[in-house]
């Protein structure tokens, strides 16, 4: 199990986009996965569904920020 930001960050993402994101510079890398972390930090709904299902947390956190990167 990854313990840095960017590993865990990359394996909440489903296969699809953890490559696309792997391919991108690593300070990229580094900053969708410290704005994954505000994300899990700063949402309540997270924190619930975390307590059900950290995996999914983490996985829904990473697709709102990447969500949010399309803009």
């Amino acid at each position: 199990m990854p313990t840095d930001a960017v590993g865990r960050f990359l394996a909440a993402l489903d296969p699809e986009h953890r490559e696309a994101v792997s391919a991108k510079p690593r300070e990229e890398q580094e900053e969708l996965a410290a704005a994954w972390e505000r994300e899990l930090e700063a949402d309540t709904e997270l924190d619930t569904l975390d307590e059900l299902s950290p995996p999914a947390a983490e996985a829904e956190a990473a697709r709102r920020v990447l969500d949010r990167g399309a803009d």
